[in-house]
């Protein structure tokens, strides 16, 4: 195979295991009042779908890093997509517990090929290390906004119902299995530098940082996709409005995902691309406390933005912040790890608010007080240091 060819197979297989990585996340949000009426369940236990999730991202963050190094990279992103691809079809077959079951079996599929993305991508094309970034960002966030978008219109206009609509997103994923073979014959070694002794990132000042800052804009991001539907159904919308506006900022979200990588890698430091970020947020969380349709839009425009940003701020972080392959690993692992824990907490607590207060306005509070943490771990983690 050509050189080119083999790039090209490279950025598609790359391209679809990144739409593959929040679909099966973004698509439960505009159908959790068709699960919770079906299945008999409260705000707190639908809320706790999107927290089971992200605690199984947290517990097997840490164990990609040794799947990746015992594997190799390529192997193991193909087994994770293949376990995520189980788990959807399981969670769609019964009741709450087969839900739940499926559910977690599709955090550990996707946190096992999220987390070994970066360093395969340090190790298998370092010179492209901007755009493949952007590539796997935009991915996810542009289906993420599909995802968020056709669910209702899936589950109710097509009568699909909410199974349905879940079940939808495996023949992607079984496209990203095909379209990931030609990379399972490298050699787990291909493109590795000569080790650093081994360094233990969980002692680093930097490392903490980095991970809050990841910590901080996922719980904003998770906590708007699971609960922002139904905010704007309390207000009025139609599910079927709600599900499309959650589609928009998610959209909106591209212009962040796909230009900040290369942007952050020409700039000595990326503190003040933070800090716009940061402000943007505070301007766009205060302004949900309207109930105007026009500024919710122009909200959700501002904080959809800005979510794109903060992902690939977080990705673009890990491998900036270190300055070998096993280092970059081991940091995407505690990043993603110690930060969705963190994250969990953001869709479980807001559930459990709701339930107790039903005050809607719980979470914007909730999102301003992330922001804060957001600028606090953000601008020292954009500073011109190696771990």
């Amino acid at each position: 195979m050509s050189k080119s060819s083999s790039k090209v197979l490279l950025f598609l297989g790359v391209i679809l295991i990144s739409i593959n990585l929040r679909t099966s996340i973004a698509s439960v949000g505009p159908l959790i009042p068709y699960i919770r009426e079906d299945l008999g369940i409260s705000n707190t236990a639908a809320g706790f779908l999107t927290t089971l999730s992200l605690l199984t991202f947290a517990l097997f963050s840490l164990i990609a890093p040794s799947i990746g190094q015992k594997l190799g990279h390529s192997k193991a992103i193909f087994i994770g997509i293949l376990v995520l691809a189980l788990g959807s079809s399981i969670r769609v077959l019964g009741e709450v517990s087969l839900l739940y079951l499926g559910t977690a079996l599709t955090g550990i599929g996707i946190v096992t090929a999220n987390v070994l993305m970066i360093p395969f991508f340090k190790a298998r094309i370092p010179e492209k290390l901007g755009l493949m970034t952007a590539l796997l960002s935009t991915g996810m966030s542009l289906f993420a906004a599909i995802a968020s978008g056709i669910s209702v219109p899936l589950a109710e206009g097509l009568g699909w119902g909410w199974r349905g609509a879940l079940a939808f997103w495996v023949g992607l994923m079984v496209l990203a299995l095909i379209a990931w073979i030609p990379q399972l014959k490298l050699s787990r070694n291909q493109g590795s530098a000569v080790q650093v002794p081994n360094k233990n990132v969980w002692k680093s000042t930097l490392a903490w940082q980095v991970t809050g800052f990841m910590a901080s804009q996922s719980v904003m991001y998770f906590t708007l996709i699971t609960w922002l539907p139904d905010l704007l159904i309390a207000r009025g919308m139609s599910p079927t409005t709600a599900g499309w506006s959650l589609f928009y900022m998610q959209l909106i979200s591209l212009i962040g995902t796909f230009f900040i990588p290369n942007l952050l890698l020409r700039l000595p430091q990326q503190s003040g691309v933070v800090v716009g970020v940061g402000l943007g947020y505070l301007l766009g969380y205060g302004a949900l406390f309207f109930h105007q349709e026009w500024i919710t839009f122009l909200a959700l425009t501002v904080i959809g933005i800005g979510s794109g940003a903060s992902l690939s701020i977080a990705y673009t972080l890990i491998s900036m912040r270190t300055a070998e392959e096993l280092t970059t690993s081991k940091l995407s692992g505690m990043v993603q790890s110690a930060g969705y824990v963190f994250a969990a907490l953001g869709p479980l607590f807001f559930g459990i608010s709701l339930d107790w207060l039903g005050n809607w306005e719980v979470m914007i509070w909730l999102l301003l007080g992330m922001t804060i943490l957001f600028l606090s771990f953000g601008i020292p983690a954009g500073k011109d240091k190696k771990i």
